[in-house]
């Protein structure tokens, strides 16, 4: 992962608006000229009167006009009055354009082009920068290519003589905590020789977390001690009591005040949780791999908080395509941040199996147990994504790394045995579970059924009536019970299409005996819901089908749910219609974020208590997936709106204030190195750090800045150095990664770059300022220390 972003000389950000002459336009609103003007268009859509011109500068984006079928076509503004425009936007309700120009004009008559465009999506929303040396009277969008064989379509043709003003400050904290009061004053300030107090036996391991989660960044030591408190103490405190009443598995307190930080809780994992909403007051660049000397502060907050549902989870699949233990460890990297504390890995499946299971000491069937992942282990998709998937399998020594990693991170590991079905990689590799009613039936020559790799489901079986079928099933499952610490083991259950009923019911009820007998709480899909489930210690896991079953296991067995539904939490569902891979089916089309934020799960399950919910669940199939940063992409930000549904009271979200904390949250992202899909209507922020640079007289100074700004391309981010000594530059931001919907890539963070030299010596300050097209300017500054 790209975990190096910014060099070890950078310092602090900034985010804020123009000063100087600059400072009254900058604070003043920007103002729609389109309102007062006058819109004419070339032609109207069979010539009605809701389809005017006028209904494109109305104010009202549930009106549009539209042109006559042809390419040349057109709709202008013209203003009240000349004036200087500094962008356009353009809102298509449906019908755009995929080629057009936007041209300005003083008379109505001359026209210039100030922009030509070509897009792939509709319906969308064009930024488009116009910037005017002087003032414009007219401007028009002038058609080139339509969309399909209608005409086009605006809702609202918005012309903007300024950029917005700069966006209010948010503490970026997401999940949203139970209760914060900001206290305003001085902030926290990190010092060099600041401690890590561990307060109690069991605060140590939070307090080394949080040490080595700042190392990095700060360039701090940051010892961790078990008494005295020293310069700006950190001070972690876990004992009976310290956390939140009612609340002492995984709630905390967290006090930030200017000489001190406080997180006291009444467990480990309560503190963990601290450690990670403290991460997200500092300054983003604290996710920096290497050291980055700015001035570490934190602003001042008490906060007390607690999850809604003790299961926030996330699932990878990693039978369909395998992922190693480094990607694995990437993943619960970046989840554990957002207080993901489950980890359900779905092992084994009709592509592929991925953990090793070792020979029994007795062994009635012969079976050779090493053949799972010798053979099973490389095998994978072969159909869908960019390339054949992964193979591989985790050993022993794989999964034990995986489970204490996890749980460094607060995360407990939930495996996956996929039974009765979704066996196909089982029965491809053991020769003795190929029984007389084994689904695949062995064909004429063969010992075990083919490999197949495609996305086919429903059609594996095990054989009810074959007693190798629980022997085998018994021994599996002990041995992954015996490596699990964790309370849960997972026999799946799900799409056993080819099952007769009366044999899903045997083996279910034998696998769920089993799973019992080895300590163990059962969980499983929801089509296991109607067997006999362990009375008061199963779990049903919710994701396609009847909630009445769901109900049924509940309120009769004693179960709880895990909610899992697949139009608000499953991926690789597409986000977005531009994405080539991925399904559409759980949503009838794109399963974006606001899907995956804005469902109840305490009210999803009609019947059912909140109390009787454990949580909700991401799960990331691998049909189409291949390697961690696909994963990331398809999952993140959507994993955090899960975060945050399993974690926030219910009546304290919204999916507004949702996106305005997301938005501070994306350049955290860019700087961990996480590849995340940068969703269109998440008002994503923009930050801008300077790299101080000591040179002598006459050599270029090489003074860089790193600019984080998601979802943005190098051409729509106009960039200009303002010296202290009276020279302006502009210059050109670069990044060694552009960002691809179709490659499934977000962009890395820009550089700007001057390498002007200074004649004598002094220092001098630079200060970059950023315009986003249709954004409000940000600025960083740097200084440069010229010597003899």
């Amino acid at each position: 992962m790209r975990r190096h972003l910014v060099t070890a000389a950078l310092v602090a950000s900034f985010l804020v608006p123009l000063s100087g002459a600059h400072a009254a336009v900058a604070d003043d609103e920007p103002v729609n000229l389109a309102l007062a003007g006058t819109a004419t268009a070339s032609s109207v859509e069979l010539d009605r009167a809701d389809f005017v011109a006028a209904q494109v500068n109305d104010g009202n984006t549930a009106t549009r006009w539209s042109s006559k079928y042809a390419d040349d076509n057109w709709i202008q503004v013209r203003l009240a009055a000349p004036a200087k425009i500094d962008h356009v936007t353009l809102r298509w309700p449906n019908a755009c354009a995929r080629d057009f120009v936007l041209q300005t004009s003083a008379d109505g008559a001359t026209w210039t082009d100030v922009a030509s465009l070509r897009r792939d999506t509709c319906p969308r929303t064009d930024v488009i920068d116009v910037a005017s040396q002087a003032p414009v009277s007219y401007v028009r969008m002038q058609g080139r290519q339509r969309w399909s064989t209608y005409g086009y379509s605006v809702s609202e043709f918005e012309i903007w003589d300024r950029p917005p003003a700069p966006p209010k400050p948010v503490l970026g904290l997401v999940p949203r905590p139970v209760e914060v009061q900001e206290q305003g004053g001085t902030p926290y300030t990190l010092h060099k020789n600041t401690r890590v107090v561990a307060a109690g036996r069991d605060a140590r391991a939070p307090a080394e977390y949080l040490a080595r989660a700042l190392r990095p960044a700060t360039g701090h030591r940051l010892p961790v001690v078990t008494a005295g408190e020293g310069v700006a103490p950190i001070v972690v405190e876990v004992g009976p009591g310290k956390g939140p009443a009612g609340h002492e598995d995984e709630g905390y307190r967290l006090s930030v005040a200017p000489g001190r930080i406080a997180i006291a809780a009444s467990t480990p994992n309560g503190a963990l949780n601290g450690v990670q909403t403290l991460r997200q007051l500092f300054p983003q660049w604290v996710e920096s791999g290497s050291a980055v000397p700015a001035r570490w502060t934190a602003p001042a907050v008490t906060i007390t908080d607690y999850p809604r549902f003790a299961h926030r989870g996330m699932m990878l699949d990693v039978a369909r395509s395998f992922y190693p233990v480094a990607e694995v460890k990437a993943a619960v990297d970046a989840a554990a941040r957002f207080k993901i504390n489950r980890l359900h890995l779905h092992l084994t499946d009709d592509q592929g199996w991925r953990i090793a299971v070792g020979d029994p000491a007795t062994n009635p069937s012969g079976i050779d147990y090493g053949l799972l992942t010798r053979v099973g282990g490389a095998t994978a998709m072969t159909e869908r994504g960019t390339e054949p998937g992964i193979t591989g399998f985790y050993t022993k020594a794989d999964y034990a790394e995986i489970v204490r990693y996890a749980g460094e991170n607060g995360m407990t590991v939930i495996p996956e045995i996929d039974l009765p079905g979704h066996v196909n990689s089982a029965l491809h590799s053991v020769p003795q579970l190929n029984t007389a009613g084994a689904q695949p039936r062995l064909k004429p020559g063969e010992t075990t059924v083919p490999h197949n790799g495609t996305g086919s489901v429903g059609y594996s079986s095990l054989d009810a009536a074959a007693p190798v079928t629980y022997e085998f099933a018994q021994h599996v499952l002990a041995e992954i019970a015996a490596m699990t610490p964790g309370p849960y083991l997972h026999i799946g259950g799900d799409e056993a299409h080819v099952t007769p009923h009366a044999d899903y019911v045997k083996m279910v009820d034998a696998f769920t005996a089993a799973v019992k007998g080895l300590g163990k709480t059962v969980v499983g899909w929801n089509e296991y819901a109607g067997t006999a489930l362990p009375q008061g210690d199963a779990v049903v896991q919710f994701w396609n089908g009847s909630l009445a079953a769901v109900a049924k296991a509940v309120n009769e067995r004693g179960a709880k749910a895990i909610l899992s539904p697949a139009a608000n939490t499953y991926v690789p569902q597409k986000q977005d219609s531009r994405q080539l891979q991925g399904g559409t089916w759980a949503c009838g089309g794109v399963c974006g974020l606001d899907r995956h934020y804005n469902w109840d799960p305490g009210t999803y399950v009609p019947g059912v208590a909140e109390s009787s919910v454990l949580g909700v669940e991401s799960a990331l199939w691998g049909e189409f997936i291949r390697r961690i940063g696909q994963a990331q992409y398809y999952s993140f930000p959507r994993l955090i709106a899960t975060a945050e549904v399993g974690w926030t009271p219910q009546n304290q979200r919204d999916y507004a204030g949702f996106s305005t904390r997301l938005s501070v949250i994306g350049g955290r992202l860019t700087v961990a190195g996480v590849n995340f899909f940068p969703t269109a209507d998440v008002p994503w922020r923009l930050q801008v750090l300077g790299l101080p640079v000591t040179v002598r007289a006459g050599q270029a100074a090489g003074a860089t800045w790193t600019v984080t700004a998601p979802g943005h391309a190098a051409d729509g981010l106009k960039a200009s150095i303002a010296w202290s000594d009276g020279v302006t530059e502009e210059v050109t931001l670069t990044t060694p990664r552009a960002a691809s919907i179709p490659d499934m890539r977000v962009n890395d963070a820009f550089t700007a770059r001057s390498d002007r030299s200074f004649a004598g010596p002094g220092r001098y300050t630079g200060t970059l300022t950023v315009r986003p097209t249709g954004l409000a300017p940000v600025q960083g500054a740097l200084t440069v220390t010229v010597k003899d």
